[in-house]
């Protein structure tokens, strides 16, 4: 989810805003665009037969 849908989420601009802006006080956003990698890596490690 992209944080500009947060807002229908949480229901209130004021309450996402708040919420965000403690959230990302000291942190680092990458947006990632495009294809999963990891998933399909780990389907095809995983051994034949067994269990997800």
């Amino acid at each position: 989810m992209s944080l500009d849908e947060w807002t229908e989420t949480f229901g209130s601009e004021r309450l996402t805003g708040a919420l965000l802006g403690r959230m990302t006080l000291q942190v680092s956003i990458l947006e990632m665009n495009g294809e999963a990698t990891a998933l399909p890596k780990a389907e095809r490690a995983r051994p034949a037969g067994q269990p997800e």
